[in-house]
């Protein structure tokens, strides 16, 4: 397993060692002690998400207040653009932001440690993602970042994405904090 930090100290690309032939592949896609040792992630993960999506589906920009939560994402099937922005108030990196590619073909990983806001936008005509989260998702708590702030200022690569009524109704950094 390589891990590759980010320009956001916290956040982690992830490759896992994969061992492929001709029957096709194997991957360890999370073990406690491995991710203790190598990310110092000491976090339970108590609940595990999945979603399918459609090309140019942009889920996020999502976090908990209350109740933060660190997640662990990957693509099963075709690819998506990731995002994390630091939504901790009182971090260096507070507004920042980090995109990765994750796809089925590159089986990297991303580690959002808790206090970020997260999202991902499909690029391929249909993704699987799946993610562990290390507490429980609480709608109480939940709160979403609009996707196209201008003072985060992402550069996602797509101009028209498709969004939930939620997700249209995301707030400004600036309005939340």
């Amino acid at each position: 397993m390589q891990v590759t930090p980010t320009d956001i100290t916290d956040v982690k690309i992830i490759e896992p060692t994969v061992y492929e032939d001709e029957r096709g592949l194997f991957l360890e896609t999370f073990s406690q002690q491995r991710y203790q040792q190598q990310l110092s992630i000491t976090h339970d993960f108590v609940q595990d998400n999945f979603s399918r999506s459609k090309k140019q589906v942009l889920r996020g920009l999502h976090f908990q207040i209350d109740r933060p939560q660190g997640k662990l994402v990957q693509v099963l099937a075709g690819e998506v653009y990731d995002v994390a922005v630091d939504v901790r108030r009182h971090s260096a990196t507070f507004g920042q932001w980090v995109g990765v590619y994750l796809s089925a073909d590159n089986n990297k990983q991303l580690w959002i440690p808790p206090g970020f806001a997260h999202g991902f936008v499909v690029l391929s005509d249909f993704a699987h993602f799946h993610y562990k989260c290390s507490d429980y998702y609480d709608p109480q708590s939940e709160q979403c970042l609009l996707w196209n702030d201008p003072a985060i200022n992402i550069a996602w690569p797509i101009d028209t994405p498709i969004l939930s009524a939620k997700d249209q109704q995301g707030r400004l950094l600036r309005d939340i904090f």
